[in-house]
């Protein structure tokens, strides 16, 4: 699915979980990169960041062979709950490698609310960190992985999250040498509406 349908039914479907749920915050009103509106050209870095107090909701990317074999990046974000409130400190985590398999979650409990990304020409991959937010003293629970986006090397990724109450936390990745691609398994979880004394879950 692209971020095109995306862009059509999340008003619809924000607008339903808006007269039931606890969403202080329009939700019509997502950072909205169209489907050309790449954050990145091919084997050129990036910093992508959400506005604040939003959070990455969808993650799109086209794979090219004949460009590195690198990706264009193409992100969607939406405010959070109002009961989660404000974010009380953001920070860049710390690097994952270039040809190498990681996983990776935002330390401090925090939430995905940006990436940045370089590529090597070297090992024709990137390096990524997550730009992550953090909730007062919120807590991850019921956390899960997504299935594997793409589902096969070299194809076009389109991960959107249509689970309001679930956050993205981090991501898991496998790399293929001979594809020169990942896979991305993305962590998801519901935050506790209180705050906890778990400094990272």
């Amino acid at each position: 699915m692209s971020l095109a349908v995306l862009w059509v039914f999340l008003p619809l479907v924000a607008m339903t979980q808006g007269q039931y749920g606890d969403y202080g915050y329009p939700y019509q009103q997502y950072h909205d990169y169209s489907d050309d509106g790449w954050v990145n050209l091919n084997r050129q870095g990036f910093s992508f960041q959400c506005p604040h107090g939003q959070v990455v909701v969808a993650v799109r990317s086209i794979f090219s062979k004949k460009e590195g074999s690198d990706r264009q990046w193409n992100y969607a974000c939406m405010p959070t709950t109002q009961s989660l409130g404000e974010p009380t400190e953001c920070w860049w985590e710390e690097i994952n490698r270039a040809g190498m398999e990681w996983y990776q979650t935002c330390s401090n409990n925090g939430l995905v609310a940006g990436f940045q990304s370089r590529y090597f020409e070297s090992v024709l991959d990137r390096e990524w960190q997550f730009y992550c937010c953090r909730y007062s003293k919120r807590c991850p629970y019921s956390c899960w992985m997504t299935t594997e986006y793409p589902g096969h090397y070299g194809e076009d990724m389109d991960m959107v999250s249509y689970s309001y109450d679930y956050y993205m936390r981090g991501a898991t990745t496998t790399f293929s040498a001979v594809e020169r691609d990942r896979q991305w398994k993305f962590i998801m979880c519901r935050m506790t509406n209180y705050d906890c004394e778990f400094a990272n879950v």
